[in-house]
């Protein structure tokens, strides 16, 4: 049983397709269906139920999935303590985060751990689907760390950092009926027009349940990813936002008031609660605890 059989397989267990999982790991696809086909000969049993038109895990192989992975695993720490004893600490961590993170400056962490680690691999990325995404994709292996917009009790399987916590505040238009109040309730904004982020990052759940709670209507009219373009669009006067506290936008014509009722929005660093963090994400996490 080879080391790549066991990486092809755990790609096609996860895409759920040959040709996606090709993709990812920049091989032919046949190559990846021969492996694949070598490693159930030797296991003795099939792994996938294959069709014309889907590829789903037997039996069989949902109960190898998490061994490959282990196996996987524990190779990749055998090879990495090899590595950092001679030429210093080395691996690759997948870090998710979102559009706009305030309250930790990730590029300027991220740029002290590579001029610490230059051997480490780093590769950043984003979710489409915001916080639910980032965790969700922490939970299967996929990222090693994310910065998730989601309460603790959202985040089951996940070991689970704070790193920052901000008030959620209103943001109106200069000439809105509530711009003259010292704060605003959310009950107060039924029946406006909201700009949010899309369903799935963390401030939009936490207002989405927020509403729901004090039984107000809400219509979100604009979704944008970034935080940063809302008070653009209620400056256009085109609705309201309630959103994370961030430095506050410039000019007369957005009015920013505090949410009464001191609702907060976490910004949680996650890690894998299933497996102990490799050395390379040990001491991310560890700069990140001293910078917080």
């Amino acid at each position: 049983m080879e080391t790549r059989q066991l990486e092809y397989f755990v790609a096609v267990a996860e895409e759920l397709s040959f040709t996606r999982a090709a993709q990812r790991l920049f091989a032919v696809q046949s190559t990846v269906s021969a492996a694949v086909r070598a490693l159930e000969t030797e296991l003795g049993a099939r792994l996938f139920d294959r069709s014309t038109r889907r590829v789903a895990l037997s039996a069989a192989g949902a109960a190898f999935l998490p061994e490959a992975k282990a196996a996987i695993e524990a190779l990749e720490r055998a090879r990495a303590t090899v590595q950092e004893a001679s030429e210093g600490l080395r691996g690759s961590l997948r870090i998710g985060t979102l559009t706009s993170v305030p309250g930790l400056d990730l590029p300027r962490l991220l740029g002290a751990f590579h001029r610490r680690h230059p051997l480490v691999d780093i590769h950043v990325t984003v979710s489409i689907t915001g916080s639910t995404g980032l965790a969700d994709e922490v939970r299967q292996g996929r990222l090693d760390a994310a910065l998730v917009g989601l309460p603790e009790t959202d985040l089951a399987g996940l070991a689970v950092l704070r790193v920052a916590t901000r008030p959620f505040v209103v943001l109106l238009p200069e000439t809105h009926r509530l711009a003259g109040r010292r704060a605003v309730r959310l009950a107060d904004l039924a029946g406006e027009s909201f700009i949010d982020t899309p369903r799935g990052f963390g401030n939009r759940v936490a207002m989405d349940r927020a509403f729901d709670a004090v039984a107000a209507p809400r219509r979100v009219t604009v979704e944008v990813a970034d935080l940063r373009t809302v008070p653009g669009y209620v400056r256009a006067g085109l609705g309201v936002a309630v959103v994370p506290d961030t430095p506050a936008p410039e000019g007369p014509d957005v009015v920013v008031r505090p949410l009464a009722g001191g609702l907060d929005w976490p910004l949680n660093l996650v890690t894998s609660g299933a497996k102990p963090p490799s050395r390379a994400l040990r001491t991310l996490l560890d700069l990140v605890e001293s910078d917080i």
